[in-house]
């Protein structure tokens, strides 16, 4: 008898140090299809970001838009902030990445919106958004050290990886045209993958909401 509960003991505790192991994933999500309208509207939006529309982008934000933690909202602060009549500006290009990667819809104080990309609608409650990450593509190269040319240590698919990097967590190194992250993965490996390849939940995101019959954009910011 003793020994059958020896055995069960063991196995209970070789099946939840498996369990352990196993790697955290965050699949791409998408559900934009599941509201024609929104589907529509999204498919205009990302027409008007490779053409960089200002005018397109100007009219479906909403007025009070929040673009910070920091009380940022609004036309005037977005105009300020994002300089969208520049040709450097960097909002087409964050917008395009967002507005591809997907997104859920969710209900906020009773509204229904859509958040965007996955990585945030989807993050999961027990990781910190600040020390962890999501590999946004299929066998991503973990390399031993930063650079193309660096021994592969496994490759990732969807992975959710842990920044081990210093002051500050994210700090890249830059090597052969690519920002390096230092990242563990959740069974332990080690190593550098373009940052290309990462998401933060708190990068930026975007938050959109049926507002008098239109979409609107209602929060475009990162941070937490």
């Amino acid at each position: 008898m003793r020994n059958k509960i020896f055995l069960s003991a063991l196995l209970i505790f070789f099946s939840l140090g498996h369990a352990g192991a196993q790697t955290r994933k965050l699949y791409p999500v998408d559900e934009a299809a599941k509201d024609r309208s929104f589907k529509v509207f999204r498919d205009k939006l990302l027409a008007a970001a490779s053409k960089k529309d200002k005018a397109f982008v100007l009219s479906i934000l909403d007025p009070k838009i929040q673009l910070s933690f920091g009380g940022d909202s609004g036309l005037k602060d977005f105009k300020e902030m994002w300089k969208i009549d520049q040709p450097n500006s960097k909002f087409w290009d964050e917008l395009t990445t967002i507005l591809k990667l997907g997104g859920a819809f969710q209900t906020i104080e009773g509204r229904k919106e859509f958040a965007a990309p996955y990585i945030t609608s989807s993050w999961p409650d027990k990781l910190d958004s600040f020390e962890y990450a999501a590999v946004i593509g299929k066998n991503v190269r973990l390399r031993a050290e930063p650079g193309v040319n660096s021994p592969v240590v496994t490759s990732l698919t969807y992975d959710i990886v842990k920044f081990i990097t210093t002051e500050p967590p994210t700090a890249a190194v830059q090597k052969d045209g690519f920002d390096w992250i230092k990242v563990a993965t959740s069974d332990g490996k080690q190593g550098y993958v373009a940052k290309t390849y990462l998401r933060s939940p708190v990068d930026y995101r975007a938050y959109f909401r049926k507002v008098n019959g239109s979409w609107r954009m209602v929060v475009f910011l990162a941070g937490d």
